[in-house]
């Protein structure tokens, strides 16, 4: 059983939350805490034995920390996912993989694509696909028509596999910190489109990749994951999308294991993040 807690931060919290458990005879299996200092703010994840009282353990927590704590008790359910694709397929095919074999510490409910490109990988392994055309419609229409499929599975997150539109304001609000995208460059170095040309034309030395959540900012969002890996002259455009594309899969890979392992806390535009 998995419990995180963020509070504003006092002097003995350690001891008392500890002392909740040890009252009600949970044995602590893992504990990780955090404190930033100049926000005065308390970040912690505990890994317990299981419990059937997790409604009083929860009751007794909130009754002892600061007032406005916020106490989550997740005995590790499966997290529903939607996934969003365009048309390059590497980090799709990854998810489906791990999905189809376990291993994603998420069950997969649909992909959505705004061209057909992709459905034929999620037709062989038989995952529901929906094509929905940005085409000849307004932003408005395009969004509601992916809200209306999205709501029905009503997943705990969406993930935007190499998905290229721009969501709107109005469609991120409706899943606030639940959206994950995959970003081509090491931000906030290159932002926005072409970043491998942006960085071949810089003369970089080292391109990334970076999974973050989708904020109201273009590419602005809390920062879970980044890994880099190094170029030099010779690499061509091409061959820095090439090795892109793999920086991109482990990323996002990573990303969403944290997520999923409730090891992510966001604040400020910022990520406390116990790997």
């Amino acid at each position: 059983m998995i419990i995180v807690i963020q509070c504003k931060d006092q002097i003995g919290l350690v001891a008392t939350i500890t002392d909740v458990l040890a009252k009600q005879q949970l044995n602590i299996i893992t504990l990780r805490e955090y404190v930033d200092q100049a926000e005065n703010l308390f970040f912690m994840r505990l890994e317990v034995e299981e419990t059937t009282d997790t409604d009083v353990l929860k009751q007794n927590l909130e009754q002892l920390l600061p007032q406005g704590a916020i106490v989550h008790i997740n005995p590790l359910p499966l997290k529903k996912v939607v996934v969003m694709v365009t048309k390059e397929y590497h980090c799709l095919t990854d998810i489906l993989i791990r999905n189809y074999f376990n291993t994603l510490g998420a069950s997969v409910q649909c992909v959505i694509g705004n061209h057909p490109d992709l459905q034929n990988i999620c037709e062989r392994f038989s995952m529901p696909f929906f094509f929905i055309s940005h085409e000849q419609k307004s932003k408005d229409e395009f969004e509601q028509q992916i809200t209306e499929v999205i709501q029905p599975f009503k997943p705990d997150y969406i993930v935007l596999a190499k998905f290229m539109r721009i969501l709107s304001p109005e469609f991120v609000a409706k899943f606030p910190m639940r959206v994950i995208n995959i970003h081509h460059s090491f931000l906030p170095a290159f932002v926005g489109a072409n970043p491998y040309r942006q960085a071949y034309e810089r003369g970089v030395k080292l391109i990334g990749a970076t999974a973050h959540f989708v904020s109201n900012e273009l590419d602005e969002g809390p920062i879970i994951a980044q890994q880099i890996n190094p170029v030099n002259h010779s690499f061509t455009v091409g061959d820095m999308v090439s090795a892109g594309k793999e920086i991109e899969t482990a990323v996002l890979a990573k990303a969403l294991k944290l997520v999923f392992e409730d090891r992510v806390f966001v604040y400020n535009n910022k990520t406390v993040v116990f790997e």
